[in-house]
């Protein structure tokens, strides 16, 4: 029997990536999450260089998804619920261009899909908007220890103060998104 199922994989930036990969894999439809380094100048950086700010690089989480369970547009809206997309280079406490918003997109069609929803969240923050539109460059893999990070650590003070409330929103926000058993 032939395998009809097609996965799609979307770039996100965020904020940190320990926030956006706490939510990802709760998502009913997402099939992996990933944390890592895109859009910057430096090869393979490491997270103590992207943390200097320099590297050119946001924190962001490769998101698989199966379209025909959630469509990319339900992926985005989540995205723009869980994390302020006004400000620039920031988010909360963290603040650098490593925090930046950002939708780094892998086929001309995730562009248009990312484009408009871009443009309905732009409406609804008043103009405000900073997020950025790319398509992905230059990615790298996280280090191990930043791999589900809050699963394997939610009483770190960060996680329990800065990703468990997002979490949480997503939770009640985005319930009938769940995955069944988490």
């Amino acid at each position: 029997m032939e395998s009809t199922a097609r996965t799609e994989l979307i770039t996100l930036g965020g904020g940190c990536f320990w926030c956006l990969e706490a939510v990802y894999e709760l998502v009913d439809g997402v099939l992996a999450v990933e944390s890592g380094y895109s859009n910057g100048h430096v090869p393979r950086p490491s997270y103590q260089q992207v943390c200097t700010g320099t590297t050119g690089h946001a924190e962001v989480v490769r998101v698989t998804f199966d379209p025909a369970r959630i469509p990319l547009c339900e992926v985005l809206e989540i995205f723009f619920a869980i994390h302020d997309p006004t400000t620039r280079d920031r988010q909360g406490n963290d603040v650098g261009p490593q925090y930046r918003s950002g939708i780094y997109w892998h086929d001309p069609a995730q562009e248009a899909v990312a484009r408009a929803v871009v443009a309905e969240a732009d409406a609804a923050h008043g103009g405000r908007v900073v997020t950025e539109l790319q398509p992905e460059a230059n990615y790298w893999r996280a280090e191990d220890e930043h791999q589900h990070y809050y699963a394997r650590h939610p009483m770190q003070g960060y996680c329990a103060f800065v990703v468990a409330p997002k979490v949480a929103k997503f939770r009640r926000t985005f319930a009938a998104r769940v995955r069944a058993g988490v």
